[in-house]
This record gives C-alpha cells, sequence and structure tokens, in this order.
C-alpha cells in the first residue's frame, strides 16, 4: 500500500510540475521586467524611429543643450573671484537635476526603481568624481588645457568597456568588442582635440600640479562611468530620469557631506549670495541645459553603448571650443584646422564602424589588402 500511496503523490507532483525558459530579452533584465519599454527623452518616443533617426535625434539633442552648456560653464568662471568655488557650482548643479530629475519621474507612468540602490551610489561617486573635478580644475586651469586632458577620455572608455563589461576577449580577435577602426577612431579624435586646442595652452600656457591632478582624476572616473550606467541601464531596463534622480541626488549629498566636513560652504554661500543673478541665475540654465544633455547622452548610451556616446560628446568639444573662440576672443593658427581634420576624420572611421556590416561595406584589413593587390598588380605591370 506505501508502494502505490507513493505512486499516487508521484503522479499528483507531475500534474503541477513545469519547466519554462525565459527568451533571451528577460535574462538580459531584472526578474520583474518581461518587456523592454519605450525609451522617452524629453517627451520624445525614440522607440518610434529608426536607428539612424534615434541616432541622429539623441547626436543634435547633445551638441544643442551641451553646446549652451559649455558656453555657461565658460562664462560663470569668467565670474571675478569664483574659480575657488567650483565644488559648490556641482552642489548647484545636483540639486538642479536632482529637482528636474524627479519632476520628469512624477510626470512617467513607471514610477519604480529599477536598478539597485548598490549599484546608484557607485554610480553617484563617479559622477561626483567626473564633474565635481573637472568644474574644480577650472580653478586651476584655463578652459582649452582641461579639454587638452578631457578629450583623452576616448581610449580609457574603450579599455574599461573591456574590464568593467567582462568583455576580456582581446580588442582585434573573433570575438572583439572593439575594432581596428573604432581604435583608429579614439586616437584620431583624442590627437585632433589635443592638436585643436594646444595652439590656445601655447597663447596662455597656465598649467598648474593641483589642476592637472584634478582633471586626471576626473578623466579616470569618467572613462569608467559610461561603460558602468551601460551595464546597468541595459540590465536592468532603468529609464533615464531615474538614473538621473537617484545617482544625482545620492551625489548631492556626498558633495553636501564633504563641504560641510571641509568648511567650504559658508565661504561659497556669502559670494554667490552679493553675486546672484551671475551665480544662481547662470547655474540655473547650465544645469537646465546640462540635465536636457545628460538625457540625449543617457539615450545614446542605452541605445548605442558607451563608445557612441563618448565619440558623439567627444566631436562636441570640438565645436565647443569653436564657440569659445567666437564669444572669448581668442587668435587664430591653423592648427586649429588641421585638429579639426582629425576630429572628424574620427568621427568618420566611428560612424563606418558602426555601419560597415549593415551597409556591406569593407573592412580596414580588407581595404588594406585592396590596396596591396592593386599595388602588386601595377608593380607586375611595369615589369612586363
Amino acid at each position: 500500500m506505501s508502494a502505490k500511496f507513493g505512486l499516487m503523490n508521484y503522479n499528483n507532483a507531475r500534474k503541477h510540475l513545469s519547466i519554462s525558459i525565459p527568451s533571451s530579452s528577460e535574462v538580459m533584465m531584472s526578474p520583474h521586467i518581461k518587456s523592454v519599454e519605450e525609451l522617452r527623452v524629453l517627451g520624445i518616443n525614440l522607440s518610434s524611429f529608426n536607428t539612424a533617426t534615434q541616432f541622429c535625434i539623441c547626436t543634435a539633442g547633445v551638441f544643442l543643450f551641451y553646446l549652451i552648456y559649455g558656453y555657461l560653464q565658460e562664462l560663470i568662471f569668467s565670474v571675478e573671484g569664483f574659480k575657488p568655488f567650483g565644488w559648490y557650482l556641482t552642489l548647484v548643479q545636483f540639486g538642479f537635476y536632482s529637482l528636474f530629475g524627479l519632476v520628469e519621474l512624477q510626470l512617467t507612468q513607471d514610477k519604480r526603481r529599477r536598478i539597485p540602490g548598490k549599484t546608484y551610489m557607485i554610480i553617484a561617486f563617479l559622477t561626483v568624481g567626473t564633474m565635481g573635478l573637472s568644474n574644480t580644475s577650472l580653478g586651476y586651469l584655463n578652459y582649452p588645457t582641461q579639454v587638452i586632458f578631457k578629450c583623452c577620455k576616448l581610449i580609457p572608455v574603450m579599455i574599461g568597456g573591456v574590464f568593467i563589461q567582462g568583455n576580456l576577449t582581446p580588442l582585434f580577435s573573433s570575438g572583439k568588442r572593439y575594432n581596428l577602426a573604432d581604435v583608429s577612431a579614439a586616437l584620431c579624435m583624442s590627437l585632433g582635440l589635443i592638436w585643436f586646442t594646444l595652439a590656445d595652452s601655447k597663447v596662455a600656457p597656465n598649467f598648474n600640479a593641483t589642476g592637472v591632478l584634478l582633471i586626471s582624476l576626473a578623466l579616470c572616473a569618467d572613462a569608467a562611468i559610461g561603460n558602468v550606467q551601460e551595464k546597468a541601464m541595459k540590465l536592468h531596463n532603468g529609464s533615464n530620469s531615474e538614473m538621473v534622480l537617484y545617482s544625482y541626488s545620492i551625489g548631492f549629498g556626498y558633495i553636501l557631506t564633504g563641504l560641510l566636513g571641509a568648511g567650504g560652504l559658508g565661504p561659497a554661500v556669502a559670494f554667490c549670495s552679493q553675486h546672484p543673478v551671475t551665480t544662481y541665475g547662470y547655474a540655473f540654465f547650465f544645469s537646465l541645459t546640462g540635465y536636457f544633455g545628460i538625457s540625449f547622452v543617457l539615450a545614446l548610451i542605452k541605445l548605442f553603448g558607451a563608445l557612441v556616446a563618448v565619440t558623439v560628446t567627444t566631436g562636441r568639444k570640438a565645436m565647443t571650443i569653436v564657440l569659445s573662440f567666437m564669444f572669448f576672443s581668442k587668435p587664430f593658427t591653423f592648427q586649429y584646422l588641421w585638429g579639426g581634420l582629425l576630429v572628424l576624420l574620427g568621427i568618420f572611421l566611428n560612424v563606418y564602424s558602426k555601419n560597415k556590416d549593415k551597409m556591406k561595406l569593407p573592412s580596414l584589413a580588407d581595404l588594406r589588402n585592396m590596396f596591396l593587390t592593386g599595388k602588386k598588380v601595377r608593380l607586375l605591370s611595369q615589369n612586363v
């Protein structure tokens, strides 16, 4: 009878036993997310456009808002006596970002926090390092010198992508993440921007060891943050407004704690209270354009990856330098032209790398082989 009872239990258990295999899209997302939702940036539903249109909209948004952002950043630090208060500007900027993110998140239907809090603490720390150290470095370096260092983040982003996102295969192997065209684009854009801005640094060389250290640390944090954001947003399907709200609100707490501990909050508040329009007024529009810009940058990261996003923002820096010459008088030399051509070459190589498979274009290795083959044919014809 015990055997019969055991057989009955076994048969009953079989009725309730089921195995479900998740789809590939579910594997890449958090357990409570079953579908990829539409991606909206400032009310624009990017999911309704094709890939090329999405890229154009995001790139246009980055250029428009960050060009204004760069102009306002240089304008704020041109206010006499403001240079020592870079960290306080970052605090105000993070406060506005948190407020803007909260408002945008309230306008969305889904208000859940999908990315873990520990991840946001890491992202907030890197964001504080990137923006705080970068703003503070302007108190020790001139604007073009700062850009010389910031433009070099393309290569650290690629190296960070190999380690942070677990892509440990060689760059040029069959399982590569970044190919030869990507590396060439990074080198061309970095060298082009360095050449482009060296002319101004020669005219007004204002190097300071403290400033160099600050912008170098900001560069390291900037190289890591794009890959961490990309991995978190793809894994948990977090929204742009969620990312901005939590990362910048946590970063606001970090900076406020640091300023209170260092005693730097009182002097900054006293100075800005004496010049409210040129400090808080500029800082509001500086933060507003930066918030709109970061929304499009996060969309680029989510849709196309960290390398594409950094390539676009690096190209934007070249245009920022042009506007800097237009609105803040600087001499012109042809070194700017040659550097700008190198940047354009880097942008072309990156676009080529991302579209060569879709458009069935030959790789750089194929072009090299075609060139060598043609050269050999010409040599043989001459010998004959």
